[in-house]
């Protein structure tokens, strides 16, 4: 929401200060320039993009515009979820929970946390690791370093999404001079004309500079920027599961996993020991 706020201020405050200068609005939409600036950057971007990093980016985008799933909602239903099995798994032994891992998306268990389910990704993670732990032969080191080694590979892949956005805000102030070099040279045929219309070319080519900037600092690098901070929580997610599974194959009690988990969150969205041991004491008690 406040991506969409930002933008709206951007929007605004580079139109308020033109009318206030004394400029008409109209005057900077230059079709022209906006299909030549637009058209060259989904261009570039077609041609240096392959397909999957090109989905990834569109779906990236949307997440960005959303409220962030990775809250202190998210975590304590985290918590929950990862106390219960942990238990389950040191009460009736790690065979307990061998079905609600396999199969997560039609575990009772996994149903009552359906936003922690929706992360299918980071679902995936968990219970990839954990049926490491069920076999036994990986020592806790070792899957530490399996788990780093999966979660680097997954934040190099999301880090090409924010390096789409970033490389064509970087290039859009050279498309931008592109545009207004066609427009000059537009203006150039009609050097005989009025003082009027030559005066209208050469607006209309200064736009194309006006535009390129402001798309490139104005929309596509602060997008780029948020993309990032979405990658950070979601990467910040996957070291808080994997501080549970590590500490958990080490033989440390559930409720000691998940404070490792705890632990791993980042401040603005932990929840303090007595709240994490409120939101497991029914599970206690059960």
């Amino acid at each position: 929401m406040l991506t969409i706020v930002g933008l709206v201020v951007v929007i605004g405050s580079v139109l308020g200060g033109f009318m206030i200068a004394g400029g008409n609005p109209a005057a900077l939409l230059q079709i022209s320039e906006i299909v030549s600036i637009v058209g060259t950057s989904v261009g570039t971007i077609l041609a240096s993009t392959p397909a999957p990093v090109l989905k990834a980016t569109a779906a990236k985008l949307q997440s960005v515009i959303k409220p962030t799933p990775f809250n202190k909602k998210l975590y304590l239903d985290s918590l929950k979820l990862l106390y219960e099995l942990f238990q389950m798994a040191r009460k009736d032994g790690l065979v307990a929970i061998e079905g609600h891992i396999e199969k997560p998306k039609e575990s009772s268990l996994f149903k009552k946390y359906p936003a922690v389910l929706h992360e299918h990704h980071a679902m995936d993670f968990l219970c990839d690791s954990l049926r490491l732990v069920l076999v036994g032969s990986v020592p806790p080191h070792d899957l530490e370093g399996l788990m780093d080694s999966e979660i680097d590979t997954h934040h190099e892949a999301e880090a090409k999404t924010v390096g789409v956005l970033q490389k064509v805000g970087d290039a859009l102030p050279g498309i931008g001079i592109v545009a207004a070099v066609a427009g000059i040279i537009v203006t150039m045929g009609a050097i005989a004309g009025p003082i009027e219309e030559i005066g209208h070319h050469v607006g209309a080519a200064l736009t194309g500079t006006f535009m390129g900037v402001l798309f490139a600092y104005g929309f596509i690098n602060p997008l780029a920027t948020s993309m990032e901070h979405v990658n950070s929580g979601e990467a910040r997610y996957y070291h808080f599961l994997k501080a549970a599974v590590v500490s958990f194959a080490k033989g440390f009690s559930p409720i000691v996993a998940a404070e490792f988990a705890r632990r791993a969150i980042f401040s603005d969205d932990r929840p303090t020991f007595g709240e994490m041991e409120a939101a497991v004491k029914p599970q206690k008690a059960a």
